[in-house]
């Protein structure tokens, strides 16, 4: 299995993060191609090498043309949903924005959709968040671990005035992460970057096992005693290539009064808050009524922020949790070429030998909207060059 590893001795922003993958390898120019499925022209990749104190590391910069506009999480929803970036990736995004604006209405007492972003709504931290999910997959990373993260002190200048560090939706973000705490006057862990991490991050700690293929460095815009840099270690992990366990959270709630025309809505919204699958059972509640059995499977980090979805969306009153294992194939995507264009295709392996093979949906779709075909033919000749790669494989 491919991971990463995340060395955050000087903490960790999103430029930082996307500095480090690039400099471990990712292509620059692939990268600004998947970019370019946002729609977002007004900005520019700056990339260049840098002198952190005795390490040489990768400095990235997003430079906006213009002043950013202030947008909130519908806003920044639409040039998400409204990009030609793959459905996993735009899902993630998603997701990560969703418990950034969650945070934030939290600590300022606002509602989720009227909460404006301000600096992590702008076009610089949407292209680190997607960046930095396009540079993972570009690199073939299947798990992100990480150190853990150091905390400076002092006070930072922003949209709402001077905020003491850390600043509060950092500490919100951190929740349940080991962190420690440093003599050092700045910010060192950024809303943008913590995000990311909390979102991506299988577990926080020591490096696991791993056998080191490239290293990167992510250079950081202040200056300190220390190289203020952050570490990436991709490799691979001696874990069978068949097979990958973790823990997840199933959140179960039996429903029995809701507008069946709602749940379209409530599984929308549970998978950009971070869901890893949502599914409906119908059942026999209480009072002989009929009734559905809404189930949520989760990372643990997630629980939380998806449970306030479901208060929010359904008109339950409580919600059962229990932690469960989860056993996966290795998955792995490959590109093949069909007579209507190229179609990615999710392969699903045990060892070397493959179990699944299957079109990604949202390619097939839009090259049936492109060819005005219909969808079942593009499928069916996705299906048909998959078959075809596995017997030249």
């Amino acid at each position: 299995m491919r991971i990463a590893y995340f060395d955050c001795f000087a903490g960790a922003s999103g430029d930082m993060i996307l500095g480090a993958l690039v400099d471990a390898g990712v292509d620059i120019h692939e990268l600004q191609e998947g970019l370019d499925g946002l729609h977002l022209s007004d900005y520019e990749l700056q990339v260049s090498r840098v002198q952190k104190g005795a390490i040489t590391a990768t400095d990235l910069r997003v430079v906006v043309g213009r002043e950013a506009p202030e947008r909130k999480i519908a806003d920044v929803e639409i040039v998400i949903r409204n990009s030609d970036l793959p459905e996993e990736t735009r899902e993630s995004a998603m997701a990560i924005f969703r418990r950034l604006v969650t945070v934030e209405a939290d600590i300022h007492g606002d509602d989720v959709e009227e909460v404006h972003l301000h600096e992590v709504g702008g076009t610089d931290a949407i292209v680190d968040v997607v960046s930095t999910l396009l540079a993972l997959s570009l690199l073939g990373v299947e798990k992100v671990y990480a150190s853990r993260l150091p905390l400076g002190h002092g006070f930072v200048r922003c949209a709402h005035g001077l905020l003491p560090l850390p600043a509060p939706a950092t500490l919100e973000l951190l929740k349940g992460v080991p962190v420690t705490q440093v003599d050092v006057e700045g910010e060192l862990v950024t809303p943008t970057g913590a995000a990311i991490l909390t979102s991506l991050v299988h577990e926080f700690g020591l490096h696991p096992e791993m056998s080191i293929e490239r290293i990167g460095y992510g250079a950081g815009k202040s200056e300190f005693a220390f190289p203020n840099v952050l570490r990436v270690l991709v490799g691979t992990s001696p874990q069978p290539m068949g097979e990958s366990r973790e823990m997840v959270v199933l959140l179960e709630t039996n429903l029995d009064d809701m507008n069946p025309e709602l749940y379209d809505h409530i599984m929308q919204a549970l998978f950009a808050a971070g869901a890893l699958d949502v599914y409906l059972q119908p059942i026999q509640a209480k009072k002989n009524r009929p009734g559905v059995l809404l189930s949520v499977l989760c990372h643990p980090q997630s629980a939380q922020e998806l449970s306030s979805v479901i208060f929010a969306e359904t008109t339950t009153l409580g919600i059962r949790q229990q932690a469960l294992e989860r056993i996966c194939l290795h998955r792995e995507t490959v590109m093949v070429e069909t007579p209507y264009g190229q179609v990615r295709i999710k392969v699903a392996k045990l060892g070397e030998k493959t179990m699944n093979l299957a079109p990604e949906y949202e390619d097939c779709r839009r090259l049936a909207l492109e060819k005005r075909k219909p969808l079942k033919e593009v499928y069916a000749a996705a299906e048909a060059a998959a078959r075809q790669w596995r017997e030249r494989s």
